[in-house]
């Protein structure tokens, strides 16, 4: 269902509170077929981001360790999304 989200748990170091909200985010659009908010959707969009958010953080902090690193790259971990974030920051 949801191809973009990429597996957080095992990450050396550890997914950072961006990408665990980067991928709740990608949940919920999916979910709910909401790309862009309204003011009609907005409060219940930012309020399912939030609980999958705490969620995802609640079982990633009680899964044991993986033995092995997740097969792909979290996309905010890559260096070409990471160079779009710092041009758009300075623009």
């Amino acid at each position: 269902m949801c191809r973009n989200i990429t597996t957080l748990r095992g990450l050396e170091p550890h997914a950072t509170d961006e990408e665990i909200e980067a991928a709740a985010r990608q949940y919920v659009r999916k979910i709910s077929g909401v790309q862009k908010t309204s003011d009609a959707t907005r409060d219940a969009f930012e309020s399912a981001v939030a609980e999958v958010t705490a969620t995802t953080h609640r079982l990633l902090d009680a899964l044991p360790e993986r033995r092995q690193p997740p097969p792909t790259v979290p996309p905010l971990r890559r260096p070409e999304v990471q160079a779009r974030i710092a041009a758009k920051a300075g623009s």
